[in-house]
């Protein structure tokens, strides 16, 4: 691991505008009232990911994790602020330096049979970019496919088949393929596991941390169980409504989880004590990105929260060597 950035988010945010209809603008002009909606899905977010370290990004449903990968993977674009890769601003880059810094970073969906195209062989699937983009020749290609299917655990004779011919674990596994096809540096896993079963949860992960060494890869593993992504992931960050509210050392924050979101998050991980344990969902449900709270965000389900909770945004600052919360309590300590 190095101290160099692969990726620095440098205060990104992302909002998604709903504009009206013809309707809605007919019916405004006789005083309707209806407003365009936004959602604010991302908020501000500032997070550099080192080179071969393995980030870990958590949260629920609905906070803005796969809308932040998928920005790092340059699927979308930020609304404000820059992502850099190594250092350099995507949206300065030329041409030929967009091109490679595309091919460099990589994404491996959450389910593969709807990001796998079913009416391709795999070896179509696999192959295509590499040769498109002159990573390897025409006649060569039937080969190099055939080489990285074995490195994800797959017998190279499947290379003929559709995608609907795979289990899901096969296809995790065809994603992965397809991802290291271009000889990325950067992987973005977007809830790589989440749609498989525990036991073939544990041979992906296996598999991620391999290519981690054999390819010296980055990683932003994005999760919503923090029991899955503490296994592989050096540091965590961990995202509500769109904010980072917690970053730090994956033992340390489990251990000793500062910020009051993470606390709850960490009481729900499954163990194997015997001791009787009792399971408490954490108190409301996330509120809508169309109109989120004000101040902090997660005031309203905080046991904690007081007047200064409602009102003021908390920032996002060092409690602890490589430690980053964003919590109240702590300027009372």
């Amino acid at each position: 691991m190095t101290d160099t950035p692969v990726i620095e988010i440098d205060d990104v945010s992302k909002r998604f505008t709903r504009h009206l209809d013809i309707a809605e603008r007919t019916a405004n002009r006789l005083g309707a009232g209806i407003k365009e909606q936004t959602v604010h899905a991302v908020d501000g977010v500032r997070l550099n990911i080192r080179g071969g370290e393995v980030m870990g990004l958590v949260g629920e449903s609905g906070c803005g994790k796969s809308t932040l990968g998928r920005m790092v993977a340059g699927l979308s674009e930020p609304s404000d602020g820059r992502i850099l890769y190594r250092g350099q601003d995507r949206s300065a880059m030329s041409r030929a330096e967009a091109r490679n810094a595309a091919l460099k970073v990589q994404m491996v969906f959450q389910d593969p049979m709807s990001s796998l195209n079913p009416r391709l062989r795999v070896r179509d699937i696999v192959g295509e970019a590499p040769q498109v983009h002159g990573i390897v020749g025409r006649r060569e290609v039937a080969a190099y496919v055939e080489d990285i299917l074995e490195q994800v655990g797959l017998d190279p004779s499947t290379a003929k088949r559709y995608p609907h011919q795979f289990s899901g674990g096969q296809r995790a596994r065809v994603g992965i393929a397809r991802a290291l096809a271009v000889k990325p540096d950067f992987i973005v896993c977007d809830e790589s596991v989440a749609a498989l079963d525990v036991s073939i949860q544990a041979q992906v992960l296996n598999l991620f941390v391999r290519l981690r060494e054999e390819f010296e890869l980055t990683y932003l593993f994005i999760s919503h169980d923090l029991g899955v992504v503490e296994h592989i992931s050096d540091r965590i960050a961990v995202m509500y409504l769109g904010r980072l509210v917690e970053l730090g050392a994956a033992e340390d924050l489990l251990k000793q989880p500062n910020h009051p979101y993470t606390e709850a998050l960490v009481a729900e991980i499954p163990t194997f004590e015997t001791e009787k344990r009792i399971y408490s969902a954490i108190k409301g449900e996330i509120p809508s990105p169309l109109n989120p709270p004000s101040g902090c965000h997660f005031h309203p389900r905080c046991p904690h929260a007081h007047e200064r909770c409602r009102k003021e945004v908390p920032v996002l600052k060092e409690v602890a060597p490589g430690r980053l919360s964003a919590c109240h309590l702590n300027d009372e300590a």
